[in-house]
């Protein structure tokens, strides 16, 4: 059976990398309107994944990423651009060095950002960056 709860992060033996998958999955499996409890766990995948960037960035620094794309996705479901705005520009930097797949859909969760601040002309350029990006690979 799959565990798909924030108690598995605190279970003897989960590893620091399987905790934070299982913080994120719970966090994208809890309904918009379930509260905070989604957006503090995806928070909680976020720093414990700058821990491990901390150690060794090479291999962690995707997961981080994608914690972060994610905090900002929850953030901006609930009608908190401003706080999800600097979540996905940190995605962004950090899927530059990286580039592909992660970098495409970093760049795409910017863009929603920036056009729910209404910051319509940067978020166009970030979508044409993403398109063109996704069209060469």
């Amino acid at each position: 059976m799959i565990r798909k709860g924030s108690d598995d992060a605190t279970r003897k033996g989960t590893s620091d990398v399987d905790a934070i998958e299982g913080l994120l999955a719970f966090a994208m499996n809890r309904p918009r309107w379930g509260g905070s409890s989604a957006v503090k766990s995806a928070s909680e995948a976020v720093a414990r994944s700058r821990a491990l960037v901390r150690t060794s960035p090479a291999e962690h620094t995707a997961l981080l990423a994608r914690c972060l794309r994610t905090s900002a996705k929850l953030l901006l479901g609930r009608g908190r651009a401003t706080e999800a705005l600097p979540l996905a520009q940190e995605a962004v930097a950090l899927t530059r060095s990286i580039g592909g797949a992660p970098l495409v859909t970093a760049l795409g969760c910017l863009a929603e950002a920036l056009d729910a601040l209404n910051r319509h002309t940067e978020a166009a350029a970030t979508l044409a960056e993403a398109e063109s990006l996704a069209r060469s690979d």
